[in-house]
């Protein structure tokens, strides 16, 4: 049987928890726009906000360079700007423009940026397994010590791709992390209905040292992290982590324009709001001393004008021209 990972030595400092408060305020805020935006229909698609989950992300992508890999699904907004991509490309490309980080055609479900590490968001739930699993192999090639992290979700657990993953990582030792945001939801059905057992007692079944953590503490995520990149960067194989989390938005923003009755209750939104993972690192860091009113203002205020630009960025921006859409649709068959 696996091992739960054992304790690291070392705890995120006030300095580093300030840094991981602002890319959580960023992903936040900028979700929050975004939504706004899809609600008053000034967006060409839906949206899938990940509000409520940020701190693992943010507790995870701490530890990773540019030359990591991230492998994300169709609620990516929040790995994409916690492994540093810019927040004027993804509200751009969820704007369809071509400043964008896919040029405008990727959308919401596809941000990418090769640059960053990040291989993409995914459409295909579970899409991203995959696609970290042969990063991680690439990785394994090149031998410079970069890892790859495959985030998916509770629903995407079920997904045939993830014991074939979980298979050849453990085989070859791939430096791969395979993180599991659990929200409680498969998009409009609790996962006690389509999850049978604990999803962490899949990857133990193949020896892999496995963590279920508070995925609302970036504390314990970050902890978590640490361990499971550090054997990754050893050459000690796969980890995984199942890490508890809510998603405070629906599945998805226009969900309310067609639901017929609703899938969880606002009582049961209400006890997870409470546990907000950006009040409760706020709180975390005021009883340490780091940080007072005052200074969270300045943070609000500097994520806001950061947010507020990269709107503005977008609106000023034009959406890509005909011929760049054809010609990425259509290879040599333009009219």
């Amino acid at each position: 049987m696996s091992q739960p990972n054992t304790r690291h030595n070392s705890t995120p400092g006030s300095e580093r928890l300030t840094a991981m408060l602002e890319r959580m305020l960023l992903i936040r805020r900028t979700e929050e726009q975004l939504g706004a935006d899809s609600r008053a229909g000034e967006l060409p698609g839906n949206v899938h906000l990940c509000a409520g989950q940020e701190a693992i992300a943010v507790g995870v992508c701490n530890h990773l360079s540019d030359s990591d890999y991230v492998g994300s699904t169709h609620r990516g907004h929040g790995h994409f700007l916690a492994k540093g991509g810019s927040v004027r490309s993804l509200i751009a490309e969820v704007h369809a423009k071509s400043t964008g980080a896919c040029g405008g055609l990727g959308g919401s479900m596809h941000v990418t940026d090769l640059s960053k590490g990040m291989i993409g968001a995914n459409g295909i739930v579970g899409g991203g397994i995959g696609l970290a699993a042969g990063a991680a192999l690439s990785a394994q090639v090149a031998g410079e010590g970069q890892v790859a992290v495959a985030f998916f979700g509770d629903g995407a657990s079920s997904q045939g791709i993830l014991p074939e993953v979980f298979n050849i990582a453990v085989l070859w030792k791939l430096p791969l992390i395979l993180v599991c945001e659990y929200n409680g939801y498969s998009e409009f059905s609790a996962s006690s209905t389509v999850n049978a057992g604990e999803i962490a007692d899949r990857a133990r079944a193949f020896g892999i040292p496995t963590d279920v953590i508070d995925g609302n503490d970036v504390e314990a995520v970050w902890t978590s992290a640490a361990i499971a990149i550090e054997r990754a960067r050893k050459g000690e194989g796969p980890s995984f982590i199942e890490a508890k989390t809510y998603r405070l938005r629906g599945h998805l923003e226009a969900e309310d324009g067609f639901l017929q009755a609703p899938y969880r209750s606002e009582e049961e939104i209400d006890q997870w709001r409470a546990r907000d993972p950006i009040p409760r690192l706020v709180k975390r860091l005021t009883e340490m001393s780091a940080m007072s009113d005052a200074d969270f203002e300045i943070l609000e205020a500097k994520v806001a004008a950061e947010v507020k630009d990269a709107l503005q960025f977008a609106n000023d921006s034009e959406p890509p021209e005909m011929e760049r859409v054809l010609s990425s649709v259509f290879v040599d068959q333009l009219p």
